[in-house]
């Protein structure tokens, strides 16, 4: 997929972006469904519905985040969320389904537990786990649920949702 060699190409770039917002903006990741709440899941949204968020001020994002911005306005934005997502130590997210097949998710590890072991999101029957600077590409309406079982260190992504050119579904009762 194109959007994952463009985000894999400027990993180091994105990092350093990344860890510039954290200084003035950590307070700025929310949890952004209810079932984020109580999982130790917090986002900081850059985009929200295809569109950079009304109330982050832009030139913050174009200046600390330049490239990032530059890259996630590339693609075809999906009405959900493009930002960095924080996983606490000892939190996952539970088993659900979006049921929704508008859109395709996108990860890049950015931030990763040191053991290989401790951070995997598991989609349908398929465990996978996040490397620093390597996308994951997984489709939402599959029961899916994170883990980030280390001890002390967070699980940091580039979450983006963009539009799925992949038709739907059709194993559920009830689609065609």
């Amino acid at each position: 997929l194109a959007l994952c060699q463009k985000l894999s190409d400027n990993y180091d770039t994105i990092v350093e972006e990344y860890h510039a917002l954290l200084k003035d903006h950590d307070n700025r990741f929310q949890s952004v469904t209810s079932i984020n709440y109580d999982s130790g899941w917090r986002t900081l949204v850059l985009f929200y519905n295809g569109h950079r968020i009304p109330d982050f001020p832009s030139h913050l994002t174009l200046n600390l985040c330049p490239v990032t911005t530059q890259l996630l306005e590339t693609v075809p934005l999906a009405g959900r969320i493009a930002g960095f997502n924080r996983q606490q130590p000892k939190t996952g997210i539970p088993l659900h389904s979006d049921g929704n097949n508008m859109w395709l998710t996108c990860q890049m590890g950015i931030d990763v537990p040191d053991d290989d072991d401790k951070a995997s999101i598991r989609v349908g029957p398929e465990t996978r786990r996040w490397k620093e600077g390597e996308c994951l590409l997984y489709d939402t309406t599959y029961e899916h649920e994170t883990f980030n079982d280390h001890a002390e260190q967070e699980r940091v992504v580039l979450h983006v949702d963009q539009q799925s050119r992949v038709p739907p579904r059709c194993d559920r009762p009830g689609q065609q």
